[in-house]
């Protein structure tokens, strides 16, 4: 582990109170950052990032080098004519909506100072599609879309923007998967098991870092040799 990467830096992590968030927020301020959580647990600052106005006004005054967006849920598992709809525009609003007011504030304070690094939480299930688990896959599917997207359009600008697929992470959101669903994730990954929190922190850091800096609207997999393309 480096020391000092982020020495001088700011760094804003959504969903860092628990899981992949805290464990990325624990290295980024390891490594020199000054870090703030996002998060409506405990631990974190309550911003709410389904609220626009709320991410503007939390984003212009925390004024990040650093947006790392990892806050997200699965939703439950049901083929898709009997996903509950109340559930899927909950998987939405965070997943997918939540995100993009975080991409969208951050962006023009960090073009305006010419350095800036975004990474979003993506899945592999938004690369391939997870059956029983549409709202969850298409949602990620749509990070990765606005991740490349967003990295064309701040190419110039000295920001880059990137995101991270991981194949199946032990963490507490498994809870809120079946033990069917949790067991066919397993099995679709080559390597036999799950990844940990400490894998993605560690590639979500290089993204972060200046080491990064011709790396910009990509999706990086960390799938366990699950990713086909």
């Amino acid at each position: 582990m480096f020391t000092d990467r982020f020495k001088g830096r700011t760094a804003v992590v959504t969903g860092g109170a628990s899981g992949i968030g805290a464990t990325i927020a624990a290295r980024l301020a390891a490594e020199g950052a000054d870090v703030t959580i996002w998060d409506l647990a405990p631990g974190g600052r309550e911003i709410d990032v389904t609220d626009p106005a709320a991410v503007a006004e939390a984003m212009a005054a925390d004024a990040p080098d650093i947006l790392v967006c990892s806050a997200g849920i699965t939703g439950p598992n049901a083929t898709t004519w009997d996903y509950p709809v109340e559930d899927w525009l909950r998987v939405y609003a965070l997943n997918v909506h939540g995100l993009f007011y975080c991409n969208r504030a951050a962006a023009p304070l960090m073009a305006a100072r010419g350095y800036g690094r975004i990474v979003n939480m993506a899945s592999v299930a938004g690369k391939e599609g997870n059956p029983n688990a549409s709202a969850y896959s298409s949602s990620k599917a749509a990070v990765i879309g606005l991740t490349k997207s967003l990295g064309k359009e701040l190419a110039t600008t000295g920001v880059t923007v990137n995101a991270i697929a991981p194949a199946a992470v032990a963490t507490a959101i498994f809870d809120q998967m079946s033990d069917e669903h949790i067991a066919y994730m397993k099995s679709k990954i080559p390597m036999n098991r799950f990844g940990t929190v400490d894998e993605i922190a560690a590639l979500a850091c290089w993204l972060a870092s200046d080491e990064a800096s011709f790396t910009t609207g990509c999706c990086l997999d960390a799938s366990g040799g699950r990713a086909t393309y």
